[in-house]
């Protein structure tokens, strides 16, 4: 079974529509933290914050390039999620499951 501390804390960091935006930016690519945050009605700090929690969830690495922070995804977690979500589809696929 694929619960685990690990899970839910994808799923946690998820939970927040702010993060959700930072993933949807991510899979276009790497991105930089002002890039990240240029859209966002908040301040930097209030951004890093939110990309702290998606790092310690194990979505998102950053790296550091002189004075540039860049974003990028971890396939391996979206993998998880990907892998809880196809046992569950077994559920919603069964005949007469409305």
């Amino acid at each position: 079974m694929l619960n685990s501390p690990s899970l839910d804390r994808l799923f946690g960091a998820l939970a927040d529509p702010t993060r959700r935006f930072i993933v949807d930016v991510l899979c276009d690519g790497e991105a930089s933290l002002s890039f990240i945050a240029e859209p966002l009605p908040m301040s930097l700090a209030a951004v890093i914050k939110h990309v702290r929690i998606l790092e310690a969830s194990g979505l998102i690495h950053t790296r550091k390039d002189g004075r540039v922070r860049t974003c990028y995804l971890e396939p391996k977690a979206l993998r998880l999620m990907d892998q809880w979500v196809t046992q569950r589809r077994k559920f919603w696929q069964r005949p007469g499951v409305k």
